[in-house]
Order: structure tokens, then sequence, then C-alpha cells
């Protein structure tokens, strides 16, 4: 099959699912498994490879995926139920007082963007931040469009996030430099996005807050745990991510050490890990009883069940790109095309997101799609998975999940909706992107 016409029906597809979920209301999970078949049959895959194909991607993503995505939500749930994600609130805000408060927002932003599913991340902070615009007197969207800004980008860069996670397996990444170089990327993406726009959106300060989310009663400031211990907890998967990458080269990948961290390093224990210790700091050793914090545990699997089905789905239609060819195909396109593959990858990514309106379902999607031009042009794989990321965290459509929530949780206009989260998430992609190519000039 001709390349150009190979990819038509990659677009054909992806078009069929924006109708699906628009016009017809059909559920994701079902619309992506008949998407994923159609684009099979049109790229001329053997009818009887399609079920297997199926098997493959849905397997594939749910056994790398599905662990770390619950064990997210029920660290969010620890956290917002004993008090720890106030208390990082609280001494954040202190320490950087009234003018640099969108600087604190920021940074307590990109901490829950890491640690939790991003849905949970922000209803668990926006309560805060009502409460904090409240008490200084600040126009609540000047707080909350710099505080989005670090949980989306958090979010969409940093494992041990489902997206960022399947784009350091699909491209062979060292989880590390992703760290490293995505803190390269994310400072003045932050700065342009949450400090600079916010001073740029005119009527800001002045858009009403109908909200469904309400300050959150605060628990009393001495039944709250330490600011130590509510901080480590999130960051303890990317602590030992980062260590067990550092370590491995030093002690070698097959001795015991290399070994033993990369067990300790991968996205799943270390999660584990993190849950265990929330577990005991944010609960046992505070006289949680077992029994109440198993109630705990089961809210917050039962609250992300759908979309852990919906991003599991994603990976029928990455797996029939890669099983049909059209990733080859890609890779003969852009041979011709005088644009840097970091350039192209973002815009497929980009494309999806918008079309389907699922972050981690674009990056999963185009994963399958761009990772031949890693090795083809020889690119930093760690750099690839920035691009992707910055390309899945661009603007979105009445359809998405994130329109949808940020607008009706604060009950404003789709204009003030298209004016502030609209707006937020392009900047965030943007410069995301050209930090990813000047990177790239010296890497």
């Amino acid at each position: 099959m001709a390349p150009m016409l190979a990819l038509l029906w990659v677009l054909v597809g992806i078009g069929l699912l924006m109708v699906f979920n628009l016009k017809f209301k059909l559920h994701n999970v079902i619309a992506l498994l008949v998407v994923g078949i159609f684009i099979a049959i049109m790229e001329g895959m053997p009818i009887d490879g399609i079920v297997t194909t199926i098997e493959t991607g849905i397997g594939g993503i749910f056994g790398h995926l599905a662990l770390i995505i619950v064990f997210g939500a029920i660290i969010g749930k620890i956290m917002t139920d004993s008090g720890a994600s106030q208390q990082i609130a609280n001494t954040v805000i202190a320490k950087c007082g009234t003018k640099f408060l969108p600087v604190g927002l920021m940074f307590i932003g990109v901490i829950f963007g890491i640690a939790m599913f991003y849905e949970v991340a922000f209803l668990i902070v926006v309560p805060l931040v009502l409460n904090i615009a409240k008490k200084a007197q600040i126009p609540y969207m000047k707080l909350i469009v710099p505080t989005v800004v670090g949980a989306t980008m958090g979010h969409s860069l940093f494992p041990p996030q489902p997206g960022p996670v399947a784009l350091v397996a699909a491209f062979n990444a060292d989880i590390a430099q992703v760290y490293i170089l995505g803190a390269i990327v994310i400072v003045p993406t932050l700065f342009c996005a949450g400090i600079v726009l916010p001073r740029m959106i005119p009527g800001l300060k002045d858009m009403p807050l109908n909200s469904i989310l309400k300050p959150v009663d605060e628990i009393p400031k001495e039944q709250l745990p330490s600011f130590r211990n509510s901080i480590i907890i999130p960051l303890i998967p990317a602590i030992l991510m980062i260590i067990s990458s550092i370590v491995k080269p030093v002690f070698g990948n097959d001795s015991t050490v290399g070994k033993l961290c990369t067990f300790i390093g991968s996205a799943e224990i270390s999660m584990l890990l993190a849950l265990f210790a929330a577990m005991y700091l944010l609960g046992i050793r505070r006289g949680e009883k077992m029994s109440d914090l198993t109630k705990t545990v089961s809210q917050g699997i039962s609250q992300i069940a759908d979309v852990l089905m919906v991003i599991t789905a994603g990976g029928i239609i990455k797996q029939v790109i890669i099983d049909s060819g059209v990733s080859d195909h890609i890779v003969h396109l852009v041979n011709d095309i005088p644009v840097s593959p970091f350039i192209i990858a973002w815009i497929i990514t980009a494309i999806i997101r918008i079309l389907t309106g699922q972050g981690a379902v674009a990056a999963i999607t185009s994963a399958g799609m761009v990772a031949p031009l890693v090795t083809q042009f020889d690119l930093n794989p760690a750099l690839m998975v920035l691009a992707v990321a910055c390309g899945s965290n661009t603007i979105t459509l009445m359809y998405d999940g994130g329109f949808l929530l940020f607008k009706e949780t604060f009950g404003i206009s789709m204009k003030d909706t298209f004016k502030t989260w609209g707006l937020l998430e392009l900047v965030n992609s943007v410069v995301g992107l050209l930090m990813v190519l000047i990177l790239s000039l010296f890497i």
C-alpha cells in the first residue's frame, strides 16, 4: 500500500473516532475498538490476525500501565484524606508569600501532576487553591491558571504517569535523561504559560466563579501530617527511578546491584513502595486502622476504573499501526520532508490529541507511529519522549475530558474556557517543543 494511502486510513479512523464521540456519544472503549478494527481492515491486515493484534494492544498497555494508574489514584486518595495535600499547599504558600504565590502553586501543581492521575490531581488541588485565593483576596483564576499549568506539564512529561511511561518503553529511553531534560524543558514552559500568560489574558480577574467544587473544610493544623512526610510520598517514584538509572551503569546492568536497581527503579515497584510509605506514614503511624485504609484503597481504585479502560483501549490503534506497517510508511514520508523529525512527531501527536480528546491515548497511539524515527534519524530517545509528550498536551476542543473538567468545575463560558484552559495548553505545548528543538542542537 502507498505510504500516503496508509496514513490516510489512520486519519480517517481517527476522524471516525471523533464522530463516534461527538455525534453518537459512544463510549470511548467501544469507539476505540471499532476504529481499530476499521483501520486494520482498510490497511489490508489478514482478517484472522486482527483479534490477535487487538489482544496484544490491550494486553501490552494494561500490563504496563494498570498498576501505575491504580497506585497513583490510591496515593492521591490517601494524601487527600490525611491532609498531606493541604500540608504541602500550606507550607509552600507560607514560604512563598503573596508576591510569589503563582510560583508556589505551579510547584504544587507539578508535584501533584507527577504523583497522581491528572483528574485526581485536579480535583485535589482546585479546592485548596480556591481557599488560598479567598484568603489572599486574589481573583481565583489568576491562581488557577499557574496551578493547572504545573499539573498538566508534570502529568504530561514525567514518569510514572501513564503517557510518559508508555513513551519511555516505546522509544527505549533512559528515565534519568527524561527527568533531567524534562526539567530543562519545563522551566520556560511554566514561566510562559503560568506567569506571562495570566497577565495577558483579558478579563481574567473578572471571570465569575460558579464552581461545583467549593473551598474545602480545612483539617485543623495540629492534625496534619508533617511537611516532610507529605512531600516525600509523591517524590519517591521519581527519586528511585533517577537513582536506579545513575547506579546501574556504575555496577553494570547484569550485576546483582544492577538487577536490584532495575527492579526497584521500575515504575510499578517504585509506585508500590510509595503506596506502602503513604499507608504507613499518612495512615498507620497516625492511628488509622487497616480496615479504614482498605476502604480508601477501594475508593481510589473505583474513581479511575473508567479512565484506566479508555487508556488501555488506546493500545488497540497503536498495535494496529505497528502490525500493519503504517509506522514504516511514515518513516519513508518523513525522509522526503525537510522538517525536524521532532516537529513531525509533535504534529502527529497534536492532531491525534485534538481529534480524540485523550492525552494519554494520543501519546500511546503516536508512539506506534513515530518510534521508527528514533533509530532512522539517530535521535535522542529522551528528547523524542518529550516532543511527543508536549504534542499530547496541546490545545483541546470542547469534547476533550480536560476541557470539560475545567469548564464545568468553574462554571465558566466556552469562550472563557478557550481563553484559559485552551491557551495554557497551547503555550505549554509549543514552548515545550521549542525547548526540545533547542536541546536537540546540543544533544
